[in-house]
Parts: structure tokens; C-alpha cells; sequence
């Protein structure tokens, strides 16, 4: 097939063409990856090709692998006939979904225990599956390249904890720095002799260790792993925090004292079924928190986020060409939702031109947001009209995307919800509100708006829709349409764009082109 002229070209502006549809690119949809860890054992099947992971199937068994593993030098035999018949289904799994190769790989329990190798060769004579045992460094690496798969351009230390092992990683300009492991998992830890206090100078020692080996850390610390998400949801319950999304979670250091001493207080199971924590993961939350408290203490990060992603997404970060790990996940997770649900693709990119006039002196950081909601705005027309703005609203704050803050979630979600209703108050969602600034939810009402009212000039590709300007020291909105574009601004119209400008405390003036 011959190329396209280059006048015929779209122009995709600043975020670039989308890539999903790249053969290179599709060859991320459907990758499975398993993770054989020190206390569970994953299987995760990616749909990677939008740059933001979608989990096509996500399955844990709790195994305990790394359970006595400081006693016996072995693993656990109950964790590792669980862990067989796990990799069994699993490989079964795969055979059914048509999927190609597992990527499975094993931490610390199978790497330091002696009968680790004999492990890894029953596995592969009973399922096939070959088993890739990563050393500490590498674990830490993977897991870091997880962390930059949902946060482009983040910079910090990482910390993975795992049941038998912790790993820290820096990260900064997209790139891995130093990395090292240590024996600080709760596993482990829980058979050091002494009591807590034991185990607290224990922590201590490894940790300023640690220190030694990386230097000060200030940046952000972005906590990895199934212990530390226990933890967040303990936080958010004390806290009484309305989104329950962990991805992007934020904590201080003075919160993460706050609900240590929580927990301290609380009985355990009564707080374990309030947070929703699984018991195997409570019954290794203490051991876990030790950690947490030594490590802000040693090395005074500015604040502190959780990731959802970790070693399991750092193999599909690995996969990925490197034009793909380049580009933004929630740019390129639109698009490919736009793609996939809109009744018209590729109008999006025509409502971002027609709303940036409102929004000329917006941060970058803004942009990205308004060219997703753009993308996104007609993606759940599916949804009954009665509970479109709701559906919108709850699908984008709760959605698996990366690179988005919490308050960001919510700013694209009020725009979505304000592209099919005027007013936000009295909504089921109002509680969550509050983490967007005042300045913010106008903003997010604009955009929507501008959106409610372009969408009202949905017209071919080839033809202008019209032009706003906004001028806001005069107050005054101004529409500029084409002629052919005139019999679109019916009476409904004009109503969407006077509600716009009443958001905007301006006047409208309608003029035609000639």
C-alpha cells in the first residue's frame, strides 16, 4: 500500500500519532507474565499496547514460599506444593487464551533457598514453564521500570518490598540508577531473635547500611509491593479518605507515624475486615511497618506515593520499544479508549483545538488533562442517558491509568461528568470534590462545558467546526463559525454555549464567517 501524501497526514500535535495500531506495538496485547515471589505467586495477562497497562486476567495465590526459609534454608513445603499447583493452572491458563510464552520469574525465596534449582526443574518437567530466578539488583531494577511505566519522568527511590527481601532503586530522566537488595522482608524478619526490639536494631543496621551504599535521598519515595499497599489501605480507612484508588496514593511522613501508631491501638482483625487487608498480609503488616518507619526516618523523603505497579509491570516496560515507553500512558490509554468506544474516532483531536482558546495560559501539566478528556468525552454514550455523567465520572476516577494524580482524576472526571450535565452539586460523587481545588472544579466545568457545546458541532473531519475566543479581561466569549457550520447552532446549542459562557462570567458574541 502506498504512504499517504504528507498534506493528507493528520496533524496529531504535540502528543504524537498513537502507536497501538503499530505491528511492534501490538505485539504487547496479551503478554503474560508470572511472578513467583517469597509470599504469593501472580499471574497477570497484560493488554500493554495503549502504553497504560490493561489487566486482561489478574490471579494471586498466597503461597508463603519463604515461609522458615531463615531456619531451614529451604522452602516452605506446603508454599511449594501450592506454588506447583498454581503454576500449573496457570500454564493451562495461558494454553486456553491462546497466549504466547509465560515470562516467569522467582525472587528471593526460590534464589536463596537450597532447594530452589530442584524447584525450578519441577516446575518446567511438570508445566513446561521455565523459571528466570533475578537476583536482588535485577528484582530491583524490574520493579523500578514498573514504576516508571505508570510515572513518566518520575524521580525518587523506590522501595519494593517482598516477602523475603527489600529492594531500593533510584530513578531519575527515565533511567534506573543504583539499586541494591537487602534481607529486610517480613518473612525473614519475623524469625529474627530478640523480640521487636531485636528486630528493630536488626532494621536499623541494614538500613543505615543501605544508606551508606546510596547516599541521601530526598526526592520522592515511591513504595512498591503487597505490604505497602496493606498499609495505605490503612491509612486512607483512618483517614477517612473517599477515593479508594491506591495508584498514586499520597502519604507524609507525619501520616505514616499517625497510622503506625493506629494500627498499633487497633485490633487487628476488626481493622484488617474495616481496610479490607487479607489476613496472610496482616499477619505480616507489623514486621512491614518496621521497615516503613526506619526507612522515612533514615532517609527524610520530601513525600511518599504508592505504586501499583511493580516487577510484573517493569517485564511488560521491558517489552515495550523504546518510542513507546517515550510517550505518555494516559495520552496514549485515551486514544486507544477513543478508538476502541467513541461513535466517531478521531474527534477528539478536533474538540481539543476547538477548547485550548479557553485554556491559553494552561501548564503543560493541564493540557495533558484537557487533551484526555477530549479523547474520552464520548466513550460511555453507550451508558443510559439518565446516568451518562455518573458512569463517566466513576470510569475515568476509578480507570487502571497511569500518570495520573488523584486530584487529576477528579479533574477529568468533573469535566467528563459537566459534558453531559450542567451542575455538579447533589451528585452521588460530591464527597470526592474535595480533593480538587476550588480554581480546579471551575476549570474542570469549563472544559466540560466547551465540550457539551462543541459536541453540538460534530461535523466531518474535513470540515471546521468554528472558533472560540476568549478574551477574559473584556468578558466576553466570542464564536466564530463557518457558514456551512450555521444550521448546527439550533436553539439547544446556543443554550450549551450561554451556559458555557455564564461559567466563565462572560458574554457571547456569534459571528459567521464569510
Amino acid at each position: 500500500m502506498n504512504k499517504p501524501a504528507e498534506s493528507t497526514v493528520p496533524d496529531w500535535g504535540a502528543f504524537g500519532r498513537p502507536l497501538f495500531d503499530d505491528p511492534s506495538v501490538r505485539a504487547l496485547s496479551r503478554v503474560g507474565v508470572v511472578d513467583v515471589g517469597s509470599n504469593s505467586v501472580r499471574m497477570v495477562v497484560f493488554d500493554g499496547a495503549a502504553r497504560s497497562p490493561a489487566y486482561f486476567y489478574n490471579e494471586k495465590i498466597m503461597c508463603a514460599l519463604g515461609a522458615g526459609l531463615s531456619e531451614t534454608g529451604r522452602l516452605n513445603p506446603t508454599g511449594r506444593e501450592r506454588a506447583l499447583a498454581a503454576l500449573r493452572r496457570f500454564q493451562h491458563l495461558a494454553q486456553d487464551l491462546d497466549l504466547p510464552p509465560l515470562h516467569v520469574v522467582a525472587t528471593a525465596a526460590v534464589r536463596e533457598a537450597a532447594d530452589g534449582p530442584d524447584f525450578c526443574a519441577e516446575v518446567e518437567r511438570e508445566t513446561g514453564l521455565r523459571i528466570s530466578v533475578i537476583n536482588g539488583e535485577e528484582e530491583a531494577r524490574l520493579s523500578a521500570q514498573g514504576v516508571l511505566l505508570g510515572w513518566p519522568g518520575a524521580y525518587g527511590l523506590i522501595c519494593d518490598i517482598g516477602g523475603s527481601s527489600m529492594e531500593l532503586a533510584e530513578i531519575g530522566d527515565n533511567q534506573v540508577g543504583r539499586r541494591v537488595t537487602s534481607p529486610l522482608g517480613p518473612l525473614i524478619l519475623r524469625d529474627i531473635k530478640g523480640g521487636r526490639r531485636g528486630r528493630k536494631a536488626h532494621i536499623k543496621q541494614v538500613m543505615e547500611e543501605l544508606r551508606d551504599q546510596l547516599g541521601p535521598q530526598r526526592d520522592r519515595l515511591f513504595l512498591v509491593g503487597g505490604s505497602w499497599r496493606a498499609f495505605a489501605r490503612i491509612d486512607m480507612l483512618r483517614r477517612n479518605y473517599p477515593l479508594k484508588v491506591l495508584h498514586e496514593y499520597r502519604m507524609t511522613t507525619k501520616q505514616v507515624h499517625e497510622t503506625i501508631k493506629f494500627i498499633e491501638k487497633s485490633d487487628p482483625e476488626k481493622l484488617r475486615a474495616k481496610a479490607g487487608v487479607s489476613g496472610s498480609r496482616m499477619a505480616l503488616l507489623p514486621y512491614a511497618m518496621d521497615v516503613l518507619a526506619r526507612l522515612i526516618r533514615t532517609f527524610k523523603p520530601k513525600d511518599i506515593a504508592i505504586s501499583s505497579y511493580g516487577i510484573r509491570e517493569g517485564l511488560l516496560y521491558e517489552q515495550m520499544p523504546q518510542r513507546l515507553r517515550d510517550r505518555d500512558p494516559l495520552i496514549e490509554a485515551s486514544y486507544f479508549s477513543e478508538s476502541k468506544d467513541a461513535r466517531l474516532p478521531g474527534f477528539g483531536r478536533h474538540l481539543f483545538d476547538f477548547v485550548m482558546p479557553l485554556f491559553r495560559s494552561a501548564p503543560p501539566s493541564q493540557v495533558r488533562l484537557i487533551k484526555a478528556a477530549c479523547l474520552l468525552h464520548d466513550v460511555s454514550w453507550r451508558a443510559h442517558p439518565d446516568y451518562r455523567a455518573e458512569i463517566c465520572f466513576d470510569n475515568v476516577t476509578r480507570a487502571n491509568l497511569g500518570g495520573l494524580k488523584h486530584s487529576e482524576r477528579i479533574f477529568i472526571g468533573l469535566a467528563l461528568q459537566h459534558r453531559y450535565r450542567n451542575k455538579r452539586e447533589g451528585r452521588q460523587f460530591e464527597e470526592l470534590y474535595k480533593l480538587l481545588d476550588e480554581k480546579g472544579q471551575k476549570q474542570a466545568e469549563v472544559l466540560g462545558k466547551a465540550m457539551r457545546f462543541g459536541a453540538m458541532l460534530w461535523m466531518q473531519h474535513d470540515v471546521k467546526m468554528g472558533k472560540l475566543r476568549f478574551f477574559p479581561k473584556k468578558k466576553i466569549l466570542e464564536l466564530s463559525l463557518p457558514r456551512a457550520t450555521v444550521p448546527l447552532y439550533s436553539e439547544v446549542a446556543e443554550a450549551r454555549l450561554k451556559s458555557l459562557a455564564d461559567a466563565l462570567e462572560s458574554a457571547v458574541q456569534v459571528t459567521v464567517e464569510k
